[in-house]
């Protein structure tokens, strides 16, 4: 049986606030629907994305801002990287890992610029949302087997 991730909860204090942010980059509105003043479900999706990300009121009981290692795959850091910082994101400078496998909690471990040999899954740069929800930009062009 097929099971595939469609919906991503992200915790927010301020909805439109963060409605305005992801509509600023360029990221598709699905929905906003209200039920009252302490219920609202709102839907966003990633240019090219099957997985949405949904905010409001009423959805999740953790803290705002604390989402980490959101990852969008992209398949060229440097491009991504000038669109998301274009939208006037903060993004951090494109990085690899000094262990070469898998980028770390925080910014330990980080090397300036893509991977040497660039390969595939080996560069990030990363930002956050006004909340502080951190997420991760990574280059993948070629499919480890089975994906």
């Amino acid at each position: 049986m097929d099971m595939r991730l469609e919906v991503v909860v992200i915790p927010v204090a301020d909805v439109d606030r963060a409605k305005d942010f992801y509509e600023g980059l360029g990221w598709r509105l699905d929905a906003d629907v209200s039920k009252g003043d302490d219920f609202r479900v709102v839907q966003v999706t990633p240019p090219g994305s099957p997985c949405s990300v949904i905010f409001g009121t009423g959805l999740t009981s953790a803290a705002p801002g604390s989402a980490e290692g959101l990852h969008l795959v992209v398949p060229d850091i440097e491009t991504a990287r000038a669109e998301v910082a274009g939208r006037g994101v903060d993004v951090s400078e494109v990085f690899h890992d000094a262990g070469g496998v898998f980028h770390r909690a925080g910014t330990e471990g980080r090397v300036p610029g893509p991977d040497p040999e660039r390969q595939s899954y080996g560069s990030f740069a990363s930002f956050s949302d006004p909340d502080g929800n951190g997420w991760v930009l990574q280059e993948i062009t070629t499919r480890l087997p089975g994906r």
